[in-house]
């Protein structure tokens, strides 16, 4: 597995871009204004010179990454059964599985410390709902059910308090954090340009696929330690029930998104299974990257009690 400092070393670099950092601010400001809600503009030529430009840029990226995470992806089954056992074992064996950072989060961490780290989540989540709505464009039809399901429940089944986007929000207001892009780490920034240059381009549908399903696995053991660790510290429920309903709701949406959505997609078609895979991989690095990163500086000045994983 490689974490951080090996994909600090992906990126496309220019005078405009020179490093990681630069890389993606950029991509995160452009995704930001792209995806906005917006109206007609009379300078729209420009517009659109520019939004080929960073499709560009964004391109060389996710093939430079794809390159790395090759030799990992390159013997995956290709036979339905096989392949979902494989994805499912990721929640073992994937990188960043188990890191120490979520025990300490839930046992030890302070308020001030709890509240930094979901400052840098909210500022790298790229919106679960919008990128299950963007994916499931023209997917075969046993899968777009699948994602049409998942996306139902993301939308709190048709009421506006049960929506999943705005229970983040909630917390974020409850808790008095002010997540912005240029005081996000990096690593933050480059996971949700990762799950976004999936979700919007079409030849990464498959990736974002494979990145989605493997958020929905890997999910509810880290948000379980989370809402653990706010209810300890007198954290209200309402500002805990985004943490408390995924640590729950995950664990069905994964067998469902197996099941419905990676079984019939590589029955169908057996090749699309590496490129699933490649997308839950390179998410997987994704969220290692930020473990990694999050733990250099929470524990920087601190004294961690540091769990073994079970």
């Amino acid at each position: 597995m490689f974490g951080g400092e090996r994909l600090a070393r992906i990126g496309v670099f220019s005078p405009e871009f020179p490093d990681a950092e630069a890389l993606h601010r950029g991509l995160a400001h452009w995704n930001h204004r792209r995806l906005a809600v917006g109206t007609p503009d009379p300078d729209w030529r420009a517009e659109v010179s520019n939004e080929a430009r960073m499709k560009r840029i964004e391109g060389e990226f996710v093939e430079q990454f794809r390159d790395h995470v090759l030799p990992m992806v390159a013997d995956v089954p290709t036979h339905a059964d096989d392949f979902v056992a494989w994805f499912e074992h990721l929640e073992e064996t994937g990188p960043g599985q188990d890191d120490p950072l979520f025990d300490w989060l839930e046992g030890a961490a302070s308020l001030e410390d709890v509240k930094w780290f979901l400052t840098q989540e909210a500022a790298g989540e790229a919106g679960f709902d919008d990128l299950v709505a963007m994916t499931q464009v023209k997917v075969s039809d046993r899968a777009k059910l699948e994602l049409a399901r998942n996306y139902w429940d993301e939308m709190g089944r048709g009421t506006a308090g049960g929506m999943h986007g705005p229970m983040l929000v909630r917390t974020t207001e409850v808790l008095g954090l002010a997540p912005t892009i240029d005081s996000t780490l990096w690593q933050s920034l480059c996971l949700a340009n990762t799950m976004t240059a999936f979700a919007t381009t079409r030849r990464y549908t498959y990736q974002s696929i494979g990145a989605l399903g493997v958020v929905e696995l890997t999910a509810p053991g880290r948000v379980a330690c989370v809402d653990a660790g706010l209810k300890r510290l007198g954290v209200s429920p309402t500002a805990r029930k985004y943490f408390a309903l995924h640590a729950q709701l995950d664990i069905e949406h994964s067998k469902a998104w197996n099941a419905e959505a990676l079984h019939p997609l590589v029955s169908e078609r057996p090749d699309c299974a590496r490129f699933i895979a490649e997308g839950a991989v390179m998410r997987l690095i994704c969220g290692e990257q930020c473990f990694d990163t999050y733990r250099a500086h929470l524990w920087a000045h601190a004294h961690p009690v540091v769990y073994a994983a079970e």
